[in-house]
């Protein structure tokens, strides 16, 4: 029977979707935070084995993929693997994705700005919400998790949801918050958020000042930070239309990972930045 049982499960497909948190190209395996399957498995991380070696030139840690999840001898496999948007707009679906491909083509040497993952980013200053000048090169040895949003943002699935998520994985590593794990919040809107108001936003999240910043600046070089991660952002009606970008930074100062969009976890997230924490300088 159990003989029997294993076969039929090990005929089963099921269509997945997750992020990727793992990358050995070497032995063509990865490892995804994989959203739940309805009546199948609830939302976990998984190792999988490719069967194409030509999918490592694409996927990238910190990108959403689909895929088949195949199990065959005992071995799980991720088939038929591509790369997924992960950007939810909502009321907005076009404006910002379609401004910053135009802003691409008519700014082509901002392009050259752009961080790639696996390279150093360049070191910044900014003002958190107490007040404190924060730089990058003095957060070297730990791992940043960086966002950005505004205080005014109306739409609770963009900058609530994306500083949301970092709230979150300040909870899940409380513990090694501060020490191993900073978090910032970069607030794209200068003139507005910045003293109380900001140090209202942050505590809105309860923040802890000690490992989560809240960062400002003049706009000039707010721009310039959210150019290194593609991020752009325009004033429209009153609002900012903007896209949507996550960073992780390893302890060494380079980029590990940069979620673009806002769908995904906070466990998903939580889960790769567990992975750049826990591996080697």
């Amino acid at each position: 029977m159990l003989t029997a049982a294993g076969s039929a499960w090990g005929a089963q497909e099921h269509a997945a979707r997750g992020v990727v948190t793992g990358l050995d190209a070497k032995k063509r395996s990865l490892i995804v935070s994989c959203e739940a399957i309805p009546g199948y498995m609830d939302a976990m991380e998984m190792s999988f084995a490719a069967r194409d070696a030509k999918v490592f030139e694409q996927i990238r840690l910190g990108m959403t993929v689909r895929f088949t999840m195949v199990e065959e001898n005992h071995v799980l496999y991720a088939d038929h693997l591509e790369v997924s948007t992960a950007a939810d707009y909502g009321a907005d679906p076009m404006q910002a994705g379609g401004l910053t491909a135009l802003d691409a083509a008519m700014n082509p040497a901002k392009m050259a700005d752009i961080v790639q993952p696996g390279n150093p980013v360049p070191d910044f200053e900014l003002t958190d919400q107490t007040g404190k000048a924060i730089r990058l090169s003095d957060l070297r040895g730990k791992v940043v998790v960086l966002t950005f949003g505004y205080s005014r943002c109306p739409f609770p699935q963009y900058c609530f949801r994306l500083s949301n998520n970092l709230a979150v994985v300040e909870k899940r590593f409380k513990a090694r918050a501060g020490r191993d794990l900073v978090l910032i919040t970069v607030a794209i809107d200068p003139e507005h958020d910045q003293g109380k108001v900001l140090r209202d936003y942050a505590a809105s999240f309860q923040a802890d000042p000690m490992d989560w910043h809240f960062v400002t600046g003049p706009l000039p070089v707010v721009k310039q930070v959210a150019g290194l991660f593609r991020m752009n952002f325009w004033a429209s009606d009153g609002y900012l239309t903007h896209s949507l970008h996550t960073a992780v930074i390893d302890r060494d100062g380079r980029l590990a990972a940069n979620i673009e969009g806002n769908h995904f976890s906070a466990q998903q997230l939580g889960d790769l930045v567990e992975k750049v924490m826990d591996r080697p300088q």
